[in-house]
């Protein structure tokens, strides 16, 4: 079923602009969320603020938004100041330079949009999406929205059947920490335990990531849960699984996972669609 873009807007670099549509390459809504009930009666319950300082309830009409710059201390903004403050938003993804794609390193990734040509831009979106594949660079620029200024990358897609563009929000360097910030000491890997290593890893490997042999387990036991208190169903615990014994010996725990079949994949519907066929 065909997506329904949720923006229009151009990417630009040079003289050359882009007219491009904008999808939304996730699904937020397939989250499962729960209301918080009165316990007795089940009624919904309704959000109330006090203030600490006269313990008295408030309305929305006498709030405001401030900020703490010491302890227990606040500057007030109006809303007409707040809103002064915001990014105007731009239909316009201005690319300012191209990089490398793998020196980009994906904990900086943020939201992900597919991006689909708009009318009369099919020639030249087909054409940076071929230039960026083969040259091995994404687009990196800046776009304005909902108030806020974000980086985003430009990088080719290729499913084998479509060569399309995704937008991929970046995060700044200050939202994301340094690895050096983690205390990992400086350990010796012996020859054996790496070859081991590899042999095991080798033996695991796959051609590519093939995102539906994985399926979240944890939405399908809330998913039928749900439905059997819906039925009017008691739900029986699952007990929680014992843990194993702390394994000590690396190079035996190494040897015993090679030893070890690995467990078969799931198939994946185009696959057993296959197998159903020639049945």
């Amino acid at each position: 079923m065909a997506v329904r873009s949720i923006a229009s807007l151009t990417i630009s670099f040079g003289l050359v602009s882009i007219p491009v549509k904008l999808y939304s390459a996730t699904e937020a809504s397939r989250a499962i969320s729960f209301n918080l009930l009165h316990k007795t009666c089940g009624s919904r319950l309704r959000q109330q603020y006090f203030c600490v300082k006269e313990e008295v309830q408030v309305g929305r009409e006498d709030m405001a938004k401030g900020y703490e710059f010491a302890k227990d201390q606040y500057v007030m903004f109006s809303p007409e100041e707040l809103k002064a403050l915001e990014e105007a938003g731009t239909h316009t993804a201005e690319i300012t330079e191209f990089v490398p794609a793998k020196t980009i390193d994906p904990v900086y990734f943020d939201k992900a949009y597919y991006l689909g040509p708009d009318k009369g831009g099919a020639k030249p979106y087909a054409l940076l999406a071929r230039a960026l594949k083969e040259s091995g660079r994404c687009a990196l620029g800046r776009w304005a929205a909902r108030g806020k200024q974000y980086i985003v990358m430009i990088r080719p897609m290729d499913d084998g059947l479509v060569e399309g563009l995704v937008m991929q929000q970046l995060l700044y360097s200050g939202e994301v920490r340094s690895i050096k910030d983690v205390d990992i000491p400086k350990t010796d890997v012996k020859d054996a335990e790496l070859k081991l290593a590899q042999q095991l890893i080798e033996q695991q490997s796959s051609a590519a990531f093939d995102p539906s042999a994985y399926t979240d387990q944890v939405r399908a036991r809330i998913e039928a849960a749900v439905q059997k208190k819906v039925e009017g169903q008691e739900i029986t615990m699952a007990e929680a699984p014992q843990e194993g014994a702390q394994v000590i010996d690396l190079m035996e725990a190494l040897r015993a996972s090679l030893e070890k079949k690995p467990a078969k994949k799931a198939e994946t519907p185009k696959a057993a669609s296959k197998k159903t066929a020639k049945k």
